[in-house]
Protein backbone atom coordinates (compact mmCIF):
# COMPACT_ATOMS: atom_id res chain seq x y z
CA UNK A 1 0.00 0.00 0.00
CA UNK A 2 1.80 2.92 -1.35
CA UNK A 3 0.53 5.38 0.95
CA UNK A 4 1.10 3.21 4.26
CA UNK A 5 4.82 2.63 2.91
CA UNK A 6 5.19 6.35 2.35
CA UNK A 7 4.10 6.87 5.81
CA UNK A 8 6.37 4.34 7.41
CA UNK A 9 9.52 5.82 5.66
CA UNK A 10 8.45 9.43 6.90
CA UNK A 11 8.21 7.91 10.57
CA UNK A 12 12.08 6.17 10.50
CA UNK A 13 13.36 9.14 8.24
CA UNK A 14 12.23 11.50 11.13
CA UNK A 15 13.19 9.01 14.11
CA UNK A 16 16.96 8.94 12.81
CA UNK A 17 17.50 12.60 12.91
CA UNK A 18 19.31 14.11 15.62
CA UNK A 19 17.01 14.95 18.58
CA UNK A 20 17.83 18.46 17.64
CA UNK A 21 17.21 18.43 14.03
CA UNK A 22 13.61 17.22 15.13
CA UNK A 23 13.16 20.22 17.33
CA UNK A 24 13.85 22.68 14.84
CA UNK A 25 11.54 21.09 12.59
CA UNK A 26 9.01 20.70 14.90
CA UNK A 27 9.50 24.90 15.22
CA UNK A 28 9.68 25.67 12.28
CA UNK A 29 6.54 23.73 11.13
CA UNK A 30 4.52 25.09 14.03
CA UNK A 31 5.41 28.66 13.36
CA UNK A 32 4.47 28.01 8.96
CA UNK A 33 1.08 26.58 10.01
CA UNK A 34 0.23 29.46 12.85
CA UNK A 35 1.20 31.82 9.78
CA UNK A 36 -1.19 30.47 7.87
CA UNK A 37 0.96 29.16 5.31
CA UNK A 38 0.04 25.75 3.03
CA UNK A 39 2.68 23.39 3.30
CA UNK A 40 1.17 19.90 1.71
CA UNK A 41 1.88 17.16 4.62
CA UNK A 42 3.57 19.68 7.31
CA UNK A 43 0.69 18.68 9.61
CA UNK A 44 1.11 14.73 8.97
CA UNK A 45 4.91 15.34 9.73
CA UNK A 46 4.02 17.67 12.63
CA UNK A 47 2.13 14.88 14.24
CA UNK A 48 4.62 12.66 13.46
CA UNK A 49 7.02 14.93 15.41
CA UNK A 50 5.19 15.24 18.44
CA UNK A 51 4.44 11.31 19.08
CA UNK A 52 8.36 11.28 18.53
CA UNK A 53 8.66 13.94 21.35
CA UNK A 54 6.19 12.05 23.63
CA UNK A 55 7.50 8.72 23.23
CA UNK A 56 10.86 9.57 24.46
CA UNK A 57 9.60 11.83 27.15
CA UNK A 58 7.95 9.26 28.68
CA UNK A 59 10.28 6.72 27.83
CA UNK A 60 7.79 4.60 26.11
CA UNK A 61 9.32 0.82 25.32
CA UNK A 62 8.79 0.12 21.41
CA UNK A 63 7.52 -3.29 20.13
CA UNK A 64 9.83 -5.32 18.13
CA UNK A 65 10.08 -5.46 14.52
CA UNK A 66 7.59 -8.90 13.86
CA UNK A 67 5.36 -7.07 16.07
CA UNK A 68 5.55 -3.70 13.91
CA UNK A 69 5.28 -5.87 10.46
CA UNK A 70 2.01 -7.87 12.26
CA UNK A 71 0.26 -4.73 13.54
CA UNK A 72 0.53 -2.86 10.32
CA UNK A 73 -2.92 -3.63 9.06
CA UNK A 74 -3.80 -1.54 12.22
CA UNK A 75 -1.84 1.96 11.61
CA UNK A 76 -5.04 4.11 10.34
CA UNK A 77 -7.21 2.91 13.44
CA UNK A 78 -4.16 3.74 15.98
CA UNK A 79 -4.74 6.46 18.29
CA UNK A 80 -2.41 7.91 20.75
CA UNK A 81 -4.35 8.09 23.67
CA UNK A 82 -4.92 6.03 26.96
CA UNK A 83 -6.51 3.18 26.52
CA UNK A 84 -9.65 3.56 28.75
CA UNK A 85 -11.17 6.13 26.38
CA UNK A 86 -13.26 5.40 23.61
CA UNK A 87 -12.33 5.64 20.29
CA UNK A 88 -14.97 4.28 17.76
CA UNK A 89 -12.87 1.32 15.58
CA UNK A 90 -9.59 2.31 17.04
CA UNK A 91 -6.71 1.33 19.21
CA UNK A 92 -4.84 3.08 21.71
CA UNK A 93 -1.17 3.00 20.32
CA UNK A 94 0.39 1.83 23.82
CA UNK A 95 -2.19 -1.72 23.52
CA UNK A 96 -0.09 -3.03 21.05
CA UNK A 97 2.34 -4.47 23.62
CA UNK A 98 -0.11 -6.00 25.75
CA UNK A 99 -2.44 -7.72 22.36
CA UNK A 100 1.14 -9.07 21.47
CA UNK A 101 1.94 -10.69 24.44
CA UNK A 102 -1.51 -12.16 24.57
CA UNK A 103 -1.07 -13.48 21.10
CA UNK A 104 2.16 -15.29 22.03
CA UNK A 105 1.51 -16.88 25.33
CA UNK A 106 -1.80 -17.31 25.58
CA UNK A 107 -3.81 -17.27 21.79
CA UNK A 108 -1.24 -18.93 19.62
CA UNK A 109 1.67 -19.74 21.95
CA UNK A 110 3.81 -22.51 19.48
CA UNK A 111 2.72 -20.80 16.10
CA UNK A 112 3.55 -17.40 17.48
CA UNK A 113 7.30 -18.49 18.44
CA UNK A 114 7.50 -20.09 15.23
CA UNK A 115 6.66 -17.17 13.36
CA UNK A 116 8.94 -15.05 15.21
CA UNK A 117 11.44 -17.01 14.31
CA UNK A 118 11.09 -17.65 10.82
CA UNK A 119 10.27 -13.78 9.97
CA UNK A 120 13.31 -12.74 11.75
CA UNK A 121 15.85 -14.93 9.87
CA UNK A 122 14.08 -14.04 6.94
CA UNK A 123 14.45 -10.21 7.40
CA UNK A 124 18.09 -11.08 8.29
CA UNK A 125 18.54 -12.53 5.38
CA UNK A 126 17.23 -9.54 3.68
CA UNK A 127 14.33 -11.71 2.06
CA UNK A 128 11.03 -8.97 2.39
CA UNK A 129 9.02 -10.73 -0.04
CA UNK A 130 9.24 -14.24 2.26
CA UNK A 131 8.80 -12.22 5.68
CA UNK A 132 6.02 -10.51 4.29
CA UNK A 133 4.71 -13.56 3.37
CA UNK A 134 5.30 -15.10 6.72
CA UNK A 135 3.31 -12.46 8.07
CA UNK A 136 0.37 -12.63 6.37
CA UNK A 137 0.16 -16.19 7.02
CA UNK A 138 0.29 -15.29 10.65
CA UNK A 139 -2.21 -12.61 10.28
CA UNK A 140 -4.53 -15.36 8.98
CA UNK A 141 -3.77 -17.74 11.57
CA UNK A 142 -4.25 -14.98 14.08
CA UNK A 143 -7.60 -13.65 12.84
CA UNK A 144 -9.17 -17.40 12.82
CA UNK A 145 -8.16 -17.86 16.38
CA UNK A 146 -9.50 -14.38 17.89
CA UNK A 147 -12.84 -15.73 16.38
CA UNK A 148 -12.95 -18.61 17.77
CA UNK A 149 -12.38 -16.87 20.81
CA UNK A 150 -14.77 -14.29 21.00
CA UNK A 151 -17.17 -17.09 19.57
CA UNK A 152 -16.57 -18.45 23.30
CA UNK A 153 -16.38 -15.36 25.18
CA UNK A 154 -19.66 -14.17 24.29
CA UNK A 155 -21.59 -17.70 24.86
CA UNK A 156 -19.41 -18.34 28.15
CA UNK A 157 -18.65 -15.70 31.11
CA UNK A 158 -16.12 -17.40 32.65
CA UNK A 159 -14.09 -17.66 29.49
CA UNK A 160 -14.91 -14.28 28.76
CA UNK A 161 -14.01 -12.93 31.66
CA UNK A 162 -10.35 -15.26 31.33
CA UNK A 163 -9.75 -13.68 27.91
CA UNK A 164 -10.36 -9.96 29.31
CA UNK A 165 -7.64 -10.54 32.10
CA UNK A 166 -5.04 -12.21 29.85
CA UNK A 167 -5.23 -9.19 27.32
CA UNK A 168 -5.12 -7.15 30.13
CA UNK A 169 -5.86 -3.50 28.36
CA UNK A 170 -8.78 -1.05 29.42
CA UNK A 171 -10.97 -2.02 26.67
CA UNK A 172 -9.94 -5.57 26.03
CA UNK A 173 -13.23 -6.86 24.37
CA UNK A 174 -13.06 -3.71 21.76
CA UNK A 175 -9.50 -3.85 20.70
CA UNK A 176 -9.69 -7.71 20.33
CA UNK A 177 -12.73 -6.72 18.22
CA UNK A 178 -10.65 -4.07 16.12
CA UNK A 179 -7.97 -6.57 15.84
CA UNK A 180 -9.97 -9.13 14.23
CA UNK A 181 -11.58 -6.99 11.87
CA UNK A 182 -9.04 -4.93 10.41
CA UNK A 183 -7.10 -8.29 10.16
CA UNK A 184 -9.94 -10.55 8.23
CA UNK A 185 -10.29 -7.35 5.96
CA UNK A 186 -6.83 -6.63 5.49
CA UNK A 187 -6.38 -6.84 1.87
CA UNK A 188 -9.93 -4.86 0.98
CA UNK A 189 -9.00 -2.42 3.17
CA UNK A 190 -5.87 -1.91 1.67
CA UNK A 191 -7.24 -2.02 -1.56
CA UNK A 192 -9.42 1.17 -0.61
CA UNK A 193 -6.60 3.12 0.69
CA UNK A 194 -4.47 2.26 -2.83
CA UNK A 195 -7.10 4.49 -3.96
CA UNK A 196 -7.33 7.58 -1.69
CA UNK A 197 -4.07 9.98 -2.20
CA UNK A 198 -1.62 10.12 0.77
CA UNK A 199 -3.32 13.43 2.52
CA UNK A 200 -6.58 15.22 1.76
CA UNK A 201 -6.16 18.64 2.01
CA UNK A 202 -9.82 19.89 2.04
CA UNK A 203 -12.57 17.44 1.28
CA UNK A 204 -14.92 18.84 -1.46
CA UNK A 205 -17.99 17.99 -2.70
CA UNK A 206 -16.54 15.88 -5.45
CA UNK A 207 -14.64 13.73 -3.43
CA UNK A 208 -17.36 13.73 -1.26
CA UNK A 209 -19.14 11.38 -3.64
CA UNK A 210 -16.01 9.37 -5.01
CA UNK A 211 -14.72 8.51 -1.25
CA UNK A 212 -18.46 7.91 0.26
CA UNK A 213 -18.99 5.67 -2.63
CA UNK A 214 -15.41 4.12 -2.62
CA UNK A 215 -16.56 3.39 2.16
CA UNK A 216 -19.60 1.82 0.98
CA UNK A 217 -18.46 -0.50 -1.82
CA UNK A 218 -15.36 -1.74 0.60
CA UNK A 219 -17.69 -1.74 3.79
CA UNK A 220 -21.54 -1.37 3.07
CA UNK A 221 -23.33 0.62 5.57
CA UNK A 222 -24.49 -1.41 8.85
CA UNK A 223 -21.47 -4.25 8.37
CA UNK A 224 -18.65 -4.24 10.56
CA UNK A 225 -16.29 -3.05 7.99
CA UNK A 226 -18.36 0.21 7.28
CA UNK A 227 -16.45 1.80 10.51
CA UNK A 228 -13.21 0.67 9.45
CA UNK A 229 -13.61 1.87 5.86
CA UNK A 230 -14.40 5.13 7.14
CA UNK A 231 -11.71 5.55 9.29
CA UNK A 232 -9.54 4.55 6.45
CA UNK A 233 -10.58 7.89 4.79
CA UNK A 234 -10.46 9.63 7.96
CA UNK A 235 -6.32 8.72 8.25
CA UNK A 236 -5.87 10.93 5.14
CA UNK A 237 -7.20 14.05 5.79
CA UNK A 238 -5.32 16.84 6.40
CA UNK A 239 -8.41 17.83 8.79
CA UNK A 240 -9.73 14.82 10.08
CA UNK A 241 -13.14 16.34 11.46
CA UNK A 242 -14.20 16.91 7.95
CA UNK A 243 -15.46 13.87 8.51
CA UNK A 244 -18.57 14.76 9.44
CA UNK A 245 -19.46 16.32 5.74
CA UNK A 246 -20.37 12.45 4.98
CA UNK A 247 -22.62 12.61 7.59
CA UNK A 248 -24.05 15.65 6.45
CA UNK A 249 -24.06 13.99 2.58
CA UNK A 250 -25.98 11.37 3.95
CA UNK A 251 -28.76 13.02 5.58
CA UNK A 252 -28.50 15.92 2.69
CA UNK A 253 -29.09 18.11 5.62
CA UNK A 254 -27.20 19.87 8.47
CA UNK A 255 -29.28 19.35 10.87
CA UNK A 256 -28.27 17.04 13.59
CA UNK A 257 -30.70 15.07 14.24
CA UNK A 258 -31.29 14.08 10.63
CA UNK A 259 -27.78 13.19 10.66
CA UNK A 260 -28.18 10.92 13.68
CA UNK A 261 -30.60 9.00 11.91
CA UNK A 262 -27.78 8.02 9.41
CA UNK A 263 -24.79 5.28 9.29
CA UNK A 264 -22.35 7.96 9.20
CA UNK A 265 -23.94 9.62 12.74
CA UNK A 266 -20.53 7.66 13.57
CA UNK A 267 -18.61 10.12 11.66
CA UNK A 268 -19.50 12.63 14.85
CA UNK A 269 -18.81 10.70 17.17
CA UNK A 270 -15.54 9.57 15.76
CA UNK A 271 -14.85 13.56 15.97
CA UNK A 272 -16.05 14.39 19.19
CA UNK A 273 -13.59 11.40 20.43
CA UNK A 274 -10.73 12.69 18.71
CA UNK A 275 -11.40 16.48 19.98
CA UNK A 276 -11.65 14.84 23.76
CA UNK A 277 -8.22 13.37 23.15
CA UNK A 278 -6.72 16.36 21.87
CA UNK A 279 -8.10 18.82 24.63
CA UNK A 280 -6.48 16.21 26.92
CA UNK A 281 -3.33 15.97 24.82
CA UNK A 282 -3.24 19.85 25.56
CA UNK A 283 -3.79 19.61 29.19
CA UNK A 284 -0.97 17.34 29.79
CA UNK A 285 1.44 19.10 27.62
CA UNK A 286 0.85 22.37 29.27
CA UNK A 287 1.30 20.82 32.81
CA UNK A 288 4.56 19.00 31.97
CA UNK A 289 6.02 21.78 30.26
CA UNK A 290 6.80 19.86 27.56
CA UNK A 291 5.46 22.37 25.04
CA UNK A 292 5.52 20.04 22.01
CA UNK A 293 4.15 22.17 19.39
CA UNK A 294 1.61 23.20 21.67
CA UNK A 295 0.11 26.42 19.17
CA UNK A 296 -0.67 23.97 16.28
CA UNK A 297 -2.61 21.25 18.77
CA UNK A 298 -4.22 24.43 19.62
CA UNK A 299 -5.06 25.02 16.23
CA UNK A 300 -6.21 21.88 15.35
CA UNK A 301 -8.29 22.09 18.51
CA UNK A 302 -9.65 24.96 16.91
CA UNK A 303 -10.83 24.39 13.59
CA UNK A 304 -12.16 20.88 15.03
CA UNK A 305 -14.29 23.37 17.64
CA UNK A 306 -15.12 25.40 14.54
CA UNK A 307 -15.85 22.80 12.11
CA UNK A 308 -18.13 20.83 14.66
CA UNK A 309 -20.29 23.94 15.40
CA UNK A 310 -20.61 25.96 11.96
CA UNK A 311 -21.29 22.55 9.83
CA UNK A 312 -24.12 20.84 11.92
CA UNK A 313 -26.43 22.58 13.40
CA UNK A 314 -26.37 21.23 16.68
CA UNK A 315 -29.16 22.51 19.43
CA UNK A 316 -27.43 23.35 22.66
CA UNK A 317 -29.61 20.25 24.66
CA UNK A 318 -28.63 17.27 22.08
CA UNK A 319 -26.22 15.16 23.03
CA UNK A 320 -23.75 16.15 20.46
CA UNK A 321 -24.37 19.93 21.52
CA UNK A 322 -23.83 18.99 25.65
CA UNK A 323 -20.92 17.06 24.30
CA UNK A 324 -19.12 20.11 22.87
CA UNK A 325 -20.10 22.61 24.92
CA UNK A 326 -18.69 20.59 27.53
CA UNK A 327 -15.23 20.49 25.56
CA UNK A 328 -15.39 23.72 24.61
CA UNK A 329 -15.36 25.06 28.49
CA UNK A 330 -12.75 22.27 29.27
CA UNK A 331 -10.77 24.09 27.14
CA UNK A 332 -10.82 27.12 28.56
CA UNK A 333 -10.58 25.68 31.96
CA UNK A 334 -7.15 23.88 30.84
CA UNK A 335 -5.99 27.85 29.55
CA UNK A 336 -7.40 29.83 32.31
CA UNK A 337 -4.43 29.17 34.35
CA UNK A 338 -1.44 29.22 31.22
CA UNK A 339 -2.80 32.62 30.22
CA UNK A 340 -3.17 34.29 33.50
CA UNK A 341 0.21 33.24 34.78
CA UNK A 342 1.90 35.06 31.95
CA UNK A 343 1.89 38.89 33.16
CA UNK A 344 3.25 37.57 36.61
CA UNK A 345 6.05 35.36 35.28
CA UNK A 346 7.29 38.38 32.70
CA UNK A 347 7.10 40.89 35.49
CA UNK A 348 9.18 38.67 37.78
CA UNK A 349 11.65 38.36 34.91
CA UNK A 350 12.13 42.27 34.57
CA UNK A 351 11.20 43.98 37.28
CA UNK A 352 13.92 46.15 38.15
CA UNK A 353 15.96 44.87 41.43
CA UNK A 354 18.15 47.25 43.93
CA UNK A 355 21.67 46.92 43.15
CA UNK A 356 22.53 45.64 46.64
CA UNK A 357 20.36 42.31 45.67
CA UNK A 358 22.24 41.75 42.48
CA UNK A 359 25.98 39.40 42.23
CA UNK A 360 28.34 39.74 39.78
CA UNK A 361 27.60 35.87 38.69
CA UNK A 362 23.66 36.44 39.00
CA UNK A 363 21.68 36.29 35.18
CA UNK A 364 18.58 35.78 34.16
CA UNK A 365 17.75 31.49 34.45
CA UNK A 366 17.67 30.57 30.50
CA UNK A 367 15.22 27.79 30.98
CA UNK A 368 13.17 30.15 32.98
CA UNK A 369 13.45 32.74 30.60
CA UNK A 370 13.19 30.21 27.50
CA UNK A 371 9.34 29.02 28.94
CA UNK A 372 8.50 32.20 29.54
CA UNK A 373 8.96 33.55 26.10
CA UNK A 374 6.92 30.26 25.18
CA UNK A 375 4.76 31.43 26.70
CA UNK A 376 4.08 34.79 25.71
CA UNK A 377 3.64 33.33 22.30
CA UNK A 378 1.50 30.28 23.25
CA UNK A 379 -1.14 33.67 25.04
CA UNK A 380 -0.24 35.28 21.64
CA UNK A 381 -1.37 32.58 19.70
CA UNK A 382 -4.68 31.87 21.94
CA UNK A 383 -5.64 35.23 21.07
CA UNK A 384 -6.44 34.51 17.08
CA UNK A 385 -8.62 31.10 18.32
CA UNK A 386 -10.23 32.62 21.78
CA UNK A 387 -13.48 33.51 20.06
CA UNK A 388 -14.03 30.18 19.11
CA UNK A 389 -12.87 28.80 22.85
CA UNK A 390 -14.89 30.74 24.86
CA UNK A 391 -11.52 32.74 26.57
CA UNK A 392 -11.76 35.81 24.67
CA UNK A 393 -12.13 38.38 27.42
CA UNK A 394 -9.82 36.64 29.55
CA UNK A 395 -7.16 36.22 26.42
CA UNK A 396 -7.57 40.17 25.86
CA UNK A 397 -7.39 41.50 29.29
CA UNK A 398 -4.22 39.25 29.86
CA UNK A 399 -2.15 39.83 26.91
CA UNK A 400 -3.06 44.01 27.22
CA UNK A 401 -2.10 43.93 30.78
CA UNK A 402 1.47 42.40 29.37
CA UNK A 403 1.89 44.96 26.34
CA UNK A 404 1.25 47.68 29.07
CA UNK A 405 3.95 46.50 31.24
CA UNK A 406 6.86 45.68 28.64
CA UNK A 407 6.13 49.23 27.07
CA UNK A 408 6.16 50.89 30.14
CA UNK A 409 9.23 49.03 32.02
CA UNK A 410 11.03 49.21 28.42
CA UNK A 411 12.88 52.97 29.36
CA UNK A 412 13.43 51.61 33.22
CA UNK A 413 14.97 48.58 31.90
CA UNK A 414 17.32 50.82 29.61
CA UNK A 415 18.16 53.31 32.37
CA UNK A 416 19.03 50.50 34.64
CA UNK A 417 21.59 48.88 32.14
CA UNK A 418 23.26 52.81 31.58
CA UNK A 419 23.28 53.71 34.99
CA UNK A 420 24.87 50.01 35.72
CA UNK A 421 28.15 49.04 37.50
CA UNK A 422 30.58 46.50 36.72
CA UNK A 423 28.63 43.92 39.60
CA UNK A 424 25.22 44.55 38.05
CA UNK A 425 25.65 44.87 34.23
CA UNK A 426 25.46 41.56 33.60
CA UNK A 427 22.13 40.79 35.19
CA UNK A 428 20.97 44.17 33.48
CA UNK A 429 21.97 43.15 30.55
CA UNK A 430 20.61 39.62 30.75
CA UNK A 431 16.96 41.39 31.67
CA UNK A 432 17.24 43.38 28.25
CA UNK A 433 18.20 40.95 26.07
CA UNK A 434 15.00 38.77 27.31
CA UNK A 435 13.23 42.25 27.13
CA UNK A 436 13.97 42.82 23.68
CA UNK A 437 13.18 38.49 22.62
CA UNK A 438 9.56 39.40 24.48
CA UNK A 439 9.32 42.80 22.61
CA UNK A 440 9.83 41.19 19.37
CA UNK A 441 7.09 38.38 20.11
CA UNK A 442 4.73 40.91 21.42
CA UNK A 443 4.89 44.34 19.26
CA UNK A 444 7.30 43.08 16.39
CA UNK A 445 10.76 42.86 14.80
CA UNK A 446 10.74 46.41 14.09
CA UNK A 447 10.45 47.20 17.52
CA UNK A 448 12.41 44.97 18.53
CA UNK A 449 15.62 46.07 16.76
CA UNK A 450 14.62 49.68 17.51
CA UNK A 451 14.75 48.67 21.32
CA UNK A 452 18.26 46.18 21.03
CA UNK A 453 19.90 49.18 19.00
CA UNK A 454 18.60 51.23 22.35
CA UNK A 455 20.33 48.77 24.61
CA UNK A 456 23.65 48.94 22.71
CA UNK A 457 23.85 52.55 23.37
CA UNK A 458 23.17 52.23 27.17
CA UNK A 459 25.40 49.19 27.44
CA UNK A 460 28.21 51.13 25.55
CA UNK A 461 27.48 54.01 27.83
CA UNK A 462 27.74 52.32 31.18
CA UNK A 463 30.88 50.67 30.23
CA UNK A 464 32.58 54.51 29.01
CA UNK A 465 31.73 55.50 32.53
CA UNK A 466 32.83 52.87 33.89
CA UNK A 467 36.28 53.46 32.13
CA UNK A 468 36.22 57.37 32.73
CA UNK A 469 35.95 56.60 36.30
CA UNK A 470 39.06 53.98 36.59
CA UNK A 471 40.82 56.61 34.45
CA UNK A 472 39.97 59.57 36.94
Amino acid sequence: MAGADTIERLQSYLRELPQQARALLLREFERSLLRGEDLGAAELVLQELRRIAREQQAGAPRIGHSARLFFKPLEPFLVDDLGQHRHPGRIARASLDPLWTWIGRDLLPRDSAEMDDLISTALQAGDEEKAQYLVRTFQDRVATAMADNLRAAATDETTRRRMLAQIGTQRAQEDAETLRCVLKARDGLNAMAARLPLQVGNLNSKQLDEYKALIEKTGAPGTELFLYSLLTVRSRLAAPWQLIRFGVKAAGSDTAARVAETPYAVSVNIVLSELERQVLELRDDLRSGRGVATGALLKTIHDSARGLRTELDMPIDSSWGRALSGLRAQIGDTLRAEIESMPGRVRRLLRIRPASNISPQLRIDPQEAAETEALVAFVGTCRHFASELAINEMTQRTYSEMQQFLDNNMNSLLDALRQSGPTERGFRKSQVDVAVRLSGIVFGKDYAAQFARAAEVALTVSEASEIKAVGA
